[in-house]
């Protein structure tokens, strides 16, 4: 089956080519590197390096504890980060400079795996989450290149999609993978499909580990000074198409009771931020933008942040967090940044992408369900007609973050044996 899916890996290239290029035409970013995608024009660091793979955005800020302790346990080692998306690889340069590479991950053609793996020789491998990436992991395993599954989780769903392509499955999960999983279901779930028992390990989500900058609680006070003052703020963070639609319906239903709120709205792709803009002007919304640099006006019912990277920034100035991806079927983002600085978190019902952290808070009461604008518009209302409440539903997310703290311990303890074997 492996060579059935290298072979479908050859005949698909064309298709994701396209794609990139098509993706390239209205956002620039897609045609970084374009090489990379091809197997082409690879940093190459001298002695190998650590590899640690994140997808995008998300991924990337939950690795940042990860890679910090990796920078500060293996300060001789190179670190390199990989990423599928634009965004993420932004991410990366943003958090880390140049004290990481980063490189995008090839297309899964075996010729342009065979290339990435001469080119960077990486000693140990690191995949954030489920990826599964059949030729890149047969590659792992030629080598004897050790690979890690860190915050690995699959759903009882997935589970029978997967048992589809059970031999290509069995077989991906034969090279010697560690599964480090988010929780002993997900762990069994592995084992069910072929993982090696002794490799699998039960470690919890490293992105409850998350670290936010000493200064940022500061920061948000001061921005919130400076632009917002006494004013009920709510946050609509990675919004999607066809959502913000529905936010800006549940602001108006806000502005009813508090017609001084004002909405911070936060696109989550960087290539929408000028569709967004153009169609808060077309709908007549007094607004201000992030990339105007302007302080934000008393009349002013919205505050665009066209900026990638100050998500944080702005959940630490505000009231009120609603979570984008909730209200359209993409599976929401992260609830964790919200609740560690104790905001009270608001959600619309699609969270399979987070559905393990969201099962968390609801059962908790750490978090706000809502299933259309006027449902979200009553519950940012109340939060604001209401402080206790909202203090109390922030301090119990805060809360879930706190006792679900030490997966990277109990990671880094895997880890450093296989690194320290092969280094």
């Amino acid at each position: 089956m492996r060579f059935a899916y290298a072979a479908l890996t050859y005949l698909l290239l064309p298709v994701y080519a396209a794609y990139w290029f098509l993706r390239g035409i209205s956002n620039r970013s897609y045609w970084d590197r374009l090489g990379q995608r091809f197997g082409r024009n690879y940093p190459n660091p001298v002695g190998g390096c650590i590899w640690v793979h994140a997808v995008s955005v998300g991924e990337v800020q939950a690795s940042v504890p990860l890679v910090r302790s990796l920078m500060e346990r293996f300060p001789d080692r190179h670190l390199l980060i990989t990423t599928v998306t634009p965004t993420g690889a932004e991410r990366v340069r943003m958090l880390f400079g140049d004290s990481v590479l980063h490189s995008y991950i090839p297309f899964e053609t075996p010729d342009a795996v065979t290339s990435f793996f001469n080119s960077l020789n990486p000693e140990i491998a690191l995949i954030l989450e489920t990826e599964i990436w059949p030729n890149l992991y047969h590659e792992c395993g030629r080598r004897k290149i050790p690979l890690i599954l860190v915050s690995a989780r699959i759903s009882p769903k997935s589970v029978s999609s997967y048992r589809k392509f059970l031999p290509l499955f069995r077989e991906t999960l034969s090279h010697g993978i560690v599964i480090a999983a988010q929780s002993e279901a997900d762990a069994e779930r592995f084992r069910s499909l072929g993982a090696a028992p002794e490799r699998t390990w039960m470690t919890g989500n490293i992105k409850f580990d998350i670290e936010l900058p000493a200064d940022l609680e500061e920061r948000g006070v001061a921005l919130r000074r400076d632009n917002f003052e006494n004013r009920p703020v709510w946050v609509a963070a990675s919004t999607h198409d066809r959502e913000e639609s529905q936010v800006l319906h549940a602001h108006k239903l806000v502005r009813e009771q508090f017609p001084d709120a004002i909405l911070v709205l936060i696109p989550r792709h960087p290539e929408r931020f000028a569709a967004v803009r153009a169609n808060l002007h077309k709908d007549g919304y007094n607004f201000i933008s992030r990339t105007e640099g302007l302080p934000c006006t008393p009349d002013a019912e919205v505050y665009l942040v066209d900026t990638m990277g100050e998500v944080p920034l702005f959940y630490a100035a505000a009231d009120v967090a609603f979570v984008g991806g909730t209200l359209v079927p993409v599976g929401g983002h992260n609830l964790l940044e919200p609740a560690a600085l104790r905001k009270p978190v608001v959600t619309g019902p699609h969270l399979f992408n987070t559905q393990d952290i969201a099962d968390k808070f609801e059962k908790v009461g750490a978090s706000i369900t809502v299933n259309n604008a006027g449902q979200l518009g009553s519950a940012v209302a109340d939060l604001f007609s209401s402080k206790e409440s909202a203090q109390d539903i922030g301090n119990r997310g805060f809360e879930i973050i706190q006792q679900n703290r030490g997966a990277l311990e109990r990671l880094l303890r895997l880890i450093e044996p296989l690194i320290v074997k092969v280094g």
